[in-house]
């Protein structure tokens, strides 16, 4: 059963997403993502001018006479949100969790994709995969995407990002819009990820909380691994502390934009204590320039 506090929170998203997707964001996913080339549709008789690499053989063979294929502009996509929801995914230092930010994020780009005809499907993870959702149309099939990134209890606790895009390997085989929504607190998916952008559009969406990169410097705190369990104490009054901290922290952050910059992946940051409007806005902007 949801409870009514989880109701009350997908129909705050759905009002917010619905009021974003109708005053701006549709079109620019219509033109930040469009059909990926030609699907075929008939064949009809050859005619003077034709290119003759149209023709298609067998038909012209079994008639007689030429006979050339014809095709249309293949419009519907098919969208998956490859989403984590480890244990990382419950942190968040200010207004708003992580998994909650995905779940706007979400809720945003499969509003737009079934205002565009798309099919929206979901792949939950954590170590393992928690949930598939097959892509569907229709608000109420958007609805239940967002229902389970909130709802769901994930069995794992850790991060495995090379294990669910394999598993998206062997379930999508046909070509998809894949918009990976993680905080990529993980290493080993570098192979996983440059084989799915080769047969699929790939986009990384990345999640920050301000206090992953940022500590007070106020005496001794003790830090929680969501994923791990473990907690440990730490002097942040210590200068030398604050800086191995934001050290560390900033080569994860420099590791993950190299991986993903050399697949050439286009890649979003998000932030729990900034609002995403405007560079969700900017970046469906940017990548449907580079798309014309």
């Amino acid at each position: 059963m949801i409870s009514t506090e989880l109701r009350k929170k997908i129909r705050r998203i759905e009002i917010t997403t619905n009021r974003l997707v109708n005053q701006a964001m549709a079109g620019q996913y219509l033109s930040a993502f469009k059909g990926r080339g030609m699907e075929f549709s008939e064949v009809r008789e050859y005619i003077a001018g034709d290119d003759i690499r149209s023709i298609d053989w067998n038909v012209t063979a079994r008639y007689n006479k030429p006979f050339v294929k014809r095709y249309v502009e293949e419009r519907e996509l098919t969208v998956l949100f490859l989403i984590d929801i480890s244990g990382s995914q419950g942190f968040g230092s200010s207004e708003q969790l992580k998994s909650e930010l995905a779940a706007e994020i979400c809720a945003i780009l499969a509003f737009s994709a079934i205002k565009n005809n798309d099919q929206v499907g979901s792949i939950l993870f954590s170590d393992r995969i928690e949930s598939f959702i097959p892509p569907q149309k229709g608000a109420t099939h958007v609805l239940r995407v967002v229902r389970d990134i909130l709802f769901t209890k994930p069995e794992g606790r850790n991060t495995q990002i090379s294990a669910a895009l394999e598993y998206l390997i062997r379930v999508q085989k046909k070509r998809a819009v894949v918009f990976l929504v993680s905080d990529f607190l993980d290493t080993g998916y570098r192979r996983p990820l440059y084989i799915v952008n080769r047969h699929h559009d790939l986009v990384a969406i990345q999640l920050q909380d301000p206090r992953e990169f940022e500590v007070p410097g106020t005496g001794w705190f003790t830090l929680s691994d969501t994923e791990t369990g473990m907690d440990i104490c730490v002097d942040f009054s210590r200068p030398v502390v604050r800086e191995e901290f934001r050290r560390r922290t900033d080569e994860i952050s420099r590791a993950t934009d190299r991986i993903l910059s050399g697949a050439g992946i286009d890649h979003l940051k998000l932030r729990t204590d900034i609002p995403y409007e405007s560079a969700l806005y900017r970046f469906l902007q940017a990548r449907a320039r580079r798309m014309r």
